[in-house]
């Protein structure tokens, strides 16, 4: 009597937890599951019975949103406590229906630190598996492009590892979530997940820097990897700066500069008069006074100009263009930037209040996002010369250049040094998606760390965006954060 009761249709629950539309115990479980979200860290934990996910039907206790079309399923998740049994289990689902004999496709890791990605083909059909070399990972991350499914695990700090199956057809509607089985009807697991995102990508025909999608503002805890989104648009926003008095972030959104208050959460424009066609090139002073910013005109390209930070009367510096500002010295007495000149990409210096530009490479090939160190006494940037996008830094002079980042496992763009002077960030593109010389919008992407002194970089986030990220400073003033864009078509989400 008891299971009879508790069917997949009264178990379903529609109401809203976090970002997912309801909860549902799947199968006939003794013990029902439960789930809560806790707005304050953006975590969620669910807790289930369930005798398996396995053979021909299902037990465990699912959170759940009907998605349709592609998707990127992201969180860092864990199973708490010691548990009963080894195989008790967490991961992302997608499936047809929430019947327990369900078509699925699903991105799993076992109490014991097998991780799979388990998928039944049809209703009724026996499930099927492809098991990663990684073992017990807590960075989990489920992917649709049309019928083709993707698993790409880590362990937090390191690049995924991925898994794949094609030709799976679940339908086009179906319903994603996290869920949690205990592998035992007797006993209730519990799981934890946080970094939570239901990312729909940009199309397959998607058109780079004519068409967008929308963004998240993201807040990155450095020493634990923690993420908080704080704020959401359905539009294009780029390259948060973060403020010396940690009050605002400034970005920019078709061609306006904005001033996001981080108290409020609230965006507010940035008077910059006429000058309207602002791009992801602007950077702050280090007293952070005055705005730098790069702006179009009419058959020059890109321009440098500056402005007080709270708006006001520009200021013209580059007479010609392509210019890209993307550093200001600490004494505020320079500016750095990528320069297009006779068809080549380098960095240039022109003094702050205007004057002549200084050339200060010429390796051929893409010089690019160029950034000073907090006591002046280098510039980091980044350069494909060698034939892969790499960190590399000078002298204010030009003089000294030499590569930071050397394996050469992916392409890695504009770094940026903490406020203490201890660290870089930068992204890391996947070498399969990105060529050398290009920095698109809408990818795979790696934000990574790594001591000033040199060692082995660690990955701090998992996301999807691009060149808009992170392309300036976004330290926060005490150097324990960083703000940057993560991206999602979030129009199409019901």
């Amino acid at each position: 009597m008891f299971l009879q009761a508790f069917t997949p249709a009264a178990l379903a629950q529609p109401n809203k937890i976090g970002v997912f539309d309801g909860q549902t115990d799947i199968g006939p479980v003794i013990h029902r599951g439960s789930a809560t979200y806790k707005a304050s860290t953006q975590e969620y934990t669910l807790s289930g019975a369930g005798t398996n996910i396995w053979f021909d039907k299902d037990e465990f206790h699912f959170v759940w949103k009907k998605m349709k079309g592609d998707f990127i399923l992201y969180t860092r998740g864990r199973l708490q406590g010691k548990g009963v049994d080894p195989h008790r289990k967490i991961g992302w689902m997608a499936r047809t229906s929430l019947e327990p004999n369900s078509a699925h496709v699903n991105a799993v890791v076992h109490g014991d630190g097998l991780t799979a990605l388990q998928y039944r083909k049809e209703k009724g059909a026996a499930t099927e598996e492809v098991r990663s070399e990684v073992t017990a990972p807590d960075v989990i991350q489920l992917e649709r492009r049309g019928n083709t499914y993707t698993m790409r695990v880590a362990k937090f700090g390191e690049p995924f590892k991925t898994e794949q199956v094609a030709n799976l057809n679940i339908g086009e509607e179906v319903y994603v979530g996290l869920f949690v089985c205990a592998h035992n009807k007797d006993v209730v697991e519990k799981g934890t997940f946080r970094d939570v995102r239901l990312t729909v990508p940009a199309k397959e025909n998607f058109v780079p820097y004519r068409e967008y999608i929308g963004s998240h503002i993201e807040r990155l805890e450095i020493a634990t990897g923690n993420r908080e989104i704080i704020y959401t648009a359905p539009k294009s926003l780029q390259a948060p700066n973060w403020t010396p008095d940690n009050k605002a972030l400034i970005y920019n959104s078709e061609g306006l500069m904005y001033r996001f208050d981080l108290a409020k959460r609230t965006p507010q424009v940035i008077n910059t008069g006429n000058v309207k066609s602002n791009n992801n090139d602007h950077v702050l002073s280090f007293n952070g006074k005055m705005l730098g910013l790069s702006s179009s005109l009419p058959n020059l390209g890109s321009i440098i100009w500056t402005v007080p930070v709270t708006g006001g009367t520009l200021k013209q510096i580059t007479p010609t263009g392509p210019s890209y500002l993307h550093g200001w010295s600490p004494d505020g007495k320079t500016l750095t930037f990528t320069g297009q000149r006779n068809n080549e990409f380098d960095i240039y210096t022109v003094p702050a209040a205007g004057g002549p530009e200084k050339r200060l490479t010429t390796s051929p090939g893409l010089d690019d996002g160029s950034e000073y160190t907090p006591d002046g006494k280098w510039i980091y940037f980044n350069s494909n010369r060698t034939g892969a996008m790499q960190i590399w830094r000078m002298k204010p002079d030009g003089s000294n250049q030499e590569a930071v980042t050397t394996t050469n496992e992916f392409h890695d763009w504009f770094p940026h040094i903490s406020p203490d002077g201890k660290w870089i960030v930068f992204l890391s593109f996947l070498k399969e998606e990105v060529k050398p010389d290009d920095h698109p919008f809408y990818k795979h992407v790696y934000l990574r760390l790594l001591p000033i002194t040199g060692g082995q970089p660690k990955v701090i986030a998992y996301f999807y965006g691009g060149q808009g990220s992170i392309n300036t400073p976004s330290w926060s003033p005490d150097s324990k954060r960083v703000a940057f864009i993560s991206n999602s078509d979030v129009s199409t989400q019901p």
